[in-house]
């Protein structure tokens, strides 16, 4: 007997390429991994591949080319995707300040935006020294000011959002196929 499509959809996954958008510490890394696992994704790490491309870590890159150097290779990263390949991209934290950015993510996948509290995610980066955005102001009021001034780019970028907090990776994926689904259906769209 043939499943209902919406049943095939919620095992095979999302169609397309995801890209994960968010503040830093709300939860892309592991959100990609997860909807790895889960649907055969292929994910691409864009801070990894930057770091693997540069020869050189991203404090590296930020200390000795500065932030619009690594601005720039995102881009770069970005317009090498192609449409139609079931990616899932965990983007940097900045990755949606940029319209040319947010323009190739378009252009070949969904946007995905994922929230958390300013308190998350200060418990969540608290004890990484690869953040140099937040070297020497990791406290709330510096997270809430960052977040505060990113929030409008990233609800312009974002085709969808859903909040980390409190939940566990598995529960966010699911949260992204029902949001993804309701999208659909208020588009006119099936399953």
């Amino acid at each position: 007997m043939n499943e209902p499509e919406s049943l095939q959809q919620a095992k095979r996954g999302p169609d397309g390429n995801l890209f994960l958008i968010g503040f830093m510490g709300a939860g892309k890394s592991t959100v990609a991994q997860a909807l790895s696992a889960l649907y055969g994704m292929e994910i691409i790490e864009m801070d990894g591949e930057i770091e693997r491309r540069a020869g050189r870590s991203i404090s590296d890159i930020f200390a000795t080319l500065g932030e619009e150097a690594f601005r720039q290779m995102e881009t770069e990263l970005l317009t090498t995707l192609e449409p139609g390949k079931r990616l899932v991209v965990s983007c940097g934290g900045g990755v949606a300040m940029r319209e040319v950015n947010v323009q190739a993510m378009r252009r070949c996948g969904s946007i995905v935006w994922l929230t958390a509290q300013p308190e998350t995610i200060l418990a969540r980066v608290a004890g990484s020294g690869s953040r140099p955005l937040l070297e020497g102001h990791k406290d709330i009021g510096y997270i809430q000011s960052m977040m505060a001034q990113r929030q409008p780019k990233y609800e312009a970028a974002a085709d969808i959002a859903v909040a980390t907090d409190g939940k566990d990776a598995a529960q966010i994926c699911n949260d992204i196929l029902a949001a993804m689904k309701e999208r659909r259906q208020g588009c006119g769209q099936e399953g």
